[in-house]
């Protein structure tokens, strides 16, 4: 590949970081394009989509080099990037959730993950990103983070390993991007499936539960199934859920029941319809989802059609942005057939984690107080 020639494609910022920041403190507090004014909303979404595809290249850069280490560990390692979704992006600058975040500040618009088959495989993969960031302290992408929510479970149930870079290079052609930040997420396949459930119920509750707005019932089922499967990998388990097997997994029926999880989560995956259009030698894919009518549209972008790619997510974001039933996002994987393993959630697939929830309920172990 003539890296010159594919570098002419990658969007470049064309703003400071103070009029994103100013961008970023007008979509968070605008309920509507009406309520902020059509020409100020307007330009706040051109500057925040430039930021974000401005994050293009350095994504792509981090993407292959953990496509190969994570390759190298398992052949079975799921690989996939996107791009922070717009409604995503607005919710976490919130003023009243997070007033100290500020969108040239934002660590995760480009996201890169691999899904390794189990947990020692994560920590196999770890260990080769530690080995290179030490080998290599001043050079390449400076890590300047790193969370362990495996030994460390969030209490919502949420556990993964999260690395958070910083883009860097000598390069005269490339330095614009120095300092973009980068999130690579480390899962097991089981990890993978707990947080895509999570994403489907959120799609079709209208429930934020990744940023712990929901329903008390829902938030306390993906916790307790956060420590089910936290069990099953023998990893510490989420914080204020049962130590006792027993009564971990009563609770965890009693809510499945009053919850109808199985019912609900098999429902909603059931006769989901591809659309697709022109995907071949794709580099990037839109994916737009319509819970009510139950289909997924798949567009393809090859790598000369980048800046296409981003005008029509964020132009599918505009025009969608009132109709709840409707989700989109611009993502990369190696083909479209690895597009469900790598977001099932998209395709209203639990088949996975319903899977490990059956396993669960169906062992109905003794509490420690029927035993005795």
């Amino acid at each position: 590949m003539n890296l010159a020639w594919s570098f002419m494609a990658w969007a470049k910022p064309d703003y400071s970081k103070g009029k994103v920041d100013d961008a970023g403190e007008a979509l968070s507090r605008a309920e509507s394009a009406n309520s902020l004014g059509l020409v100020e909303y307007s330009n706040a979404l051109s500057v925040l989509n430039n930021w974000r595809s401005a994050h293009s290249y350095p994504l792509q850069v981090l993407k292959m080099t953990l496509l190969t280490r994570a390759r190298n560990v398992s052949s079975g390692a799921i690989i996939a990037q996107r791009l922070k979704r717009l409604s995503s992006i607005t919710l976490k600058l919130s003023a009243e959730r997070n007033q100290h975040m500020k969108l040239s500040q934002m660590q995760d618009i480009g996201g890169c993950r691999a899904v390794m088959p189990t947990v020692r495989e994560v920590r196999a993969l770890e260990q080769l990103i530690e080995k290179s960031v030490e080998k290599n302290p001043s050079r390449r992408p400076e890590r300047i983070k790193k969370y362990d929510y495996i030994a460390n479970p969030k209490k919502d149930g949420y556990r993964s390993i999260h690395f958070v870079f910083k883009y860097r290079t000598i390069s005269k052609h490339r330095e614009v991007y120095n300092g973009l930040r980068i999130e690579v997420q480390l899962r097991s396949r089981l990890q993978h499936a707990w947080a895509t459930a999570v994403e489907t119920v959120s799609t079709f509750t209208g429930q934020a539960l990744k940023s712990n707005i929901g329903t008390d019932e829902w938030k306390r089922f993906f916790a307790l199934m956060g420590s089910v499967i936290a069990l099953r990998e023998r990893q510490p388990l989420v914080p204020n859920t049962p130590s006792d097997k027993g009564l971990l997994i009563a609770e965890l029926t009693t809510l499945v029941r009053r919850l109808r999880v199985e019912e609900v989560l098999a429902g909603w995956g059931y006769a989901v319809r591809q659309i697709t259009n022109d995907v071949q030698n794709a580099s990037a894919y839109l994916l737009v989802l319509d819970t009510k009518a139950k289909t997924i549209r798949i567009s393809g972008f090859r790598k000369t059609q980048l800046a296409k790619a981003s005008d029509e997510y964020l132009n599918t974001e505009r025009t969608t942005a009132d109709n709840l039933d409707i989700q989109a996002v611009l993502v990369s994987v190696e083909s479209v057939a690895a597009l469900k393993s790598a977001f099932p959630n998209y395709y209203l697939d639990t088949t996975a984690f319903l899977k490990e929830l059956k396993r669960a309920v169906g062992e109905q172990p003794k509490t420690k107080e029927q035993a005795a």
